[in-house]
């Protein structure tokens, strides 16, 4: 039998199924290691708001699905995906009492995969920012510095996955909300191409296809193997990314072979970026270069500012979306004390764009996705900063703010790279190639092909070989 308290940490998710496949642990024996360690950092580091340790229980004793992910433990966001008779909060107080009756495509394929639901995690309220700092459930900390930021939107995921709470957790991204957390926390993050993922029942599509689901990871294969498991269209779906070739999974053995890289050093809002996040790209692209890529200095020539403009008119009557809509399927309506103050000020906002204004919005991503597909017809990969400064302090980003405008341009800085690929649906990744000299972790964002995938992977995984991140723990683990 496996010594699960000192050898637990060293298994990525694939490997611990195979152990249980082969019987050399039980189901039960994992959940309960996790939970020990869920009791020793969760009060710390409040990633995980919701835990489901009786539905996680049952699930084992009534047999688990003999998926690739057989037995492991795993984490849902408390944003955008629905297990019934568990609260969905979606980071509001208006919305704790709100418990769907219905379970999402996205957990149910989960659960086929084998993986044990054992709790949901914080994040922002309704996903709006780049930190989980919540009113509602109060903040995620950074495990690698308790002051500063975890990320968001999907920041309560990555903390719990840095710290080994599980080896992977469900996330989701808007804007960056899957790669920023990624970068803050130190763990590999990937966001899919637009439609690769079912965001069904409830919805066929959010603000336009800027939101994609996938997870944060320790390890590379975990995260193609989870996407094999979870793509593909649902019945009824709007529309879904191009077919594959070949499992994920299988891409992640195979060489990339030569990549034309291109790679960024400035903002393209012209705003400062920090000396640690460019030398993390200027790391990486050496480090491509020493694996046989051309790399070259490049990024597409677009209307950034126009971009901007259309992605905030999108995010604005998104939000206005989910408010209200989330309003009638709970019952509870956004009174005075109920939603943050940015949420109401984006909510008002978004109620006030016309129609013609959200398609002229629309209109201008859809042009933009075309010119930055032009781009990708001379490089088959995009490296920048995931972020433009270290994981900030916590409070950076006030919710308590009036001024919609004013918050989501500070977002706009601190993220300048990672809303373009929601904005085309191209997919995307953050890679911890690089910490600080504090010992902070820098994100590497890679910007893929629009249904490209498995060149990410094969990158990902090629560059894990080479600059191994998964023996990386934060100070809170040190023994």
């Amino acid at each position: 039998m496996i010594d699960l308290d000192t050898s637990l940490l060293e298994l990525d998710a694939l490997a611990q199924a195979e152990l249980v496949r082969n019987k050399q642990i039980h189901p039960e024996e994992l959940l309960e290691a996790y939970l020990k360690r869920f009791e020793q950092l969760n009060p710390r580091l409040n990633a995980v708001i919701t835990p489901m340790v009786d539905e996680a229980r049952q699930m084992i004793r009534e047999g688990v699905p003999p998926g690739p992910f057989q037995g492991v433990p795993f984490l849902l966001k408390d944003s955008g995906v629905a297990y019934p008779g568990v609260p969905l909060s979606s980071g509001s107080a208006m919305l704790k009492r709100y418990v769907p009756t219905y379970e999402s495509e996205l957990v149910t394929r989960y659960r086929q995969a084998g993986l044990v639901i054992v709790g949901k995690t914080n994040t922002p309220e309704f996903g709006l920012l780049a930190t989980t700092e919540p009113l509602a459930f109060g903040p995620t900390l950074n495990p690698w510095d308790e002051t500063r930021s975890a990320g968001g939107s999907s920041g309560g995921a990555a903390a719990a996955v840095a710290v080994g709470m599980v080896p992977m957790a469900h996330a989701s991204d808007g804007g960056g909300s899957i790669r920023i957390p990624a970068a803050a926390c130190g763990v590999f993050g990937f966001k899919p191409t637009r439609g690769r993922t079912p965001l069904g029942p409830a919805v066929g599509d959010v603000m336009n296809g800027l939101v994609s689901h996938h997870a944060v990871t320790r390890s590379v294969r975990d995260s193609a193997a989870l996407l094999d498991a979870t793509a593909g269209p649902a019945p009824g779906d709007p529309y879904w990314a191009p077919p594959v070739t070949r499992p994920y999974l299988q891409e992640t053995k195979r060489t990339p072979g030569r990549l034309r890289v291109a790679f960024t050093l400035r903002s393209p809002f012209g705003h400062p970026i920090h000396e640690e996040c460019i030398k993390a790209v200027q790391r990486a692209a050496n480090l491509c270069q020493e694996l046989g890529h051309e790399v070259e200095e490049s990024m597409p020539d677009i209307d950034y500012e126009a971009y901007k403009d259309a992605f905030l008119t999108i995010w604005k009557v998104g939000c206005a979306f989910s408010v209200e809509s989330l309003a009638q399927a709970s019952g509870c309506r956004p009174a005075e004390n109920m939603i943050e103050p940015l949420t109401r000020a984006l909510w008002e906002a978004g109620k006030r764009i016309s129609g013609d204004q959200y398609l002229s919005a629309v209109t201008v991503l859809q042009r933009l996705a075309r010119q930055v597909a032009h781009f990708f017809s001379r490089y088959d990969v995009w490296l920048t900063p995931t972020m433009a400064e270290p994981p900030v302090p916590l409070g950076t980003f006030d919710s308590s703010s009036t001024d919609p405008d004013k918050v989501i341009n500070r977002g706009f800085h601190y993220v300048p790279f990672t809303p373009l690929a929601n904005a085309t649906g191209q997919p995307a990744m953050s890679v911890p190639l690089y910490w600080s000299s504090s010992g902070l972790p820098i994100g590497t964002h890679f910007i893929g092909r629009f249904g490209d995938e498995a060149t990410l992977f094969r990158l990902a995984a090629q560059l894990e070989q080479a600059a191994p991140w998964s023996n990386r723990f934060p100070p809170c683990l040190v023994m």
